[in-house]
């Protein structure tokens, strides 16, 4: 080496300490080792010595991305979408948006209507598995409940009456057993009710209450089969009227109505139904209710 290594006065001529510092960056300094050279410490000084002059490549850290680059761009000619690169990558998607964005975008694989088949597939199959795991819990469920003891369905058909049946209030007296339900399940239950209790089914009298949308002999018809008689027997059936700013979603063939079913001469039953109301209300809670026919 044949430059001198004498220190350099903030001094000297502009030109003179370029001169060196182009010397000493052709001869491979670093920028660090220029500076600390001439004693240089002005970053803005050091810019404008060393402008024009490339750094020796010893100086050129490799840039770990440039592969990425390089197979992201490939990639993307192929017609890969910027989500396919990342997860193949393991990059950001801004870094693959920063290194493709210049390349034209890929034709799309699928037309507007084979994408929204495409989705509506993935969601069918979503939904499936849903239906699925939701029919497994009730499977489970219902396996848990075993046979029911008489005890059980009493204390269940006094709770389902309290719940859906009539009840009297102290503003309108009526000691009647009326019970009225759209589900055939509840329905079921709660005649084999009734049954336990003795009260004969010929006591009891049906009626329908249909929107006049509905197909009101064919739910006759089914309520009938459900409780075993005859649909001749069925009193007046009752047609509510659809308000035509209301959306019904009770409709298409499983829309039946609701069933009423009332019992004959039951002012006696109905007072012993309100008892067990209240012993299960007391059993629960240790409190004796106030001596409201209406209590809830």
């Amino acid at each position: 080496m044949t430059h001198s290594r004498g220190k350099s006065s903030r001094y000297d001529d502009f030109e003179t300490l370029r001169k060196r510092a182009v010397a000493l960056r052709r001869e491979g300094y670093s920028l660090r080792q220029i500076r600390d050279e001439l004693k240089v410490f002005n970053n803005d000084i050091l810019n404008r010595l060393m402008k024009g002059e490339p750094p020796p490549e010893w100086t050129k850290r490799p840039n770990a991305k440039d592969d990425l680059r390089e197979k992201a761009r490939e990639l993307r000619l192929q017609g890969w979408t910027y989500d396919r690169i990342q997860v193949a990558l393991g990059c950001s998607k801004s870094s693959v948006s920063l290194w493709v964005r210049d390349l034209p975008r890929p034709a799309p694989r699928y037309t507007p209507e084979e994408q929204q088949e495409l989705m509506r597939a993935g969601l069918a199959h979503k939904y499936a598995a849903v239906d699925r795991e939701r029919e497994a819990t009730k499977r489970a469920a219902a396996g848990s409940v075993g046979e029911l003891s008489e005890r059980d369905l009493f204390l269940t058909g006094v709770a389902l009456y309290w719940a859906e049946g009539a009840k009297d209030k102290p503003y309108a007296r009526r000691e009647s057993v009326q019970f009225v339900n759209s589900d055939p399940g509840v329905i079921r239950v709660y005649l084999a009710w009734l049954d336990l209790l003795g009260v004969e089914r010929e006591r009891l009298r049906y009626r329908l209450m249909i929107h006049a949308t509905g197909d009101a002999e064919g739910a006759k018809q089914f309520w009938a089969d459900l409780a075993g008689v005859q649909p001749d027997i069925f009193q007046r059936t009752t047609i509510k009227k659809h308000n035509p700013r209301t959306v019904r979603k009770n409709v298409g063939e499983d829309y039946r109505g609701c069933l009423v079913i009332s019992v004959l001469q039951g002012a006696e039953l109905y007072r012993r139904i309100d008892g067990w109301w209240r012993g299960i209300v007391m059993g629960v809670s240790g409190i004796t209710p106030p001596p409201s026919s209406g209590m809830v």
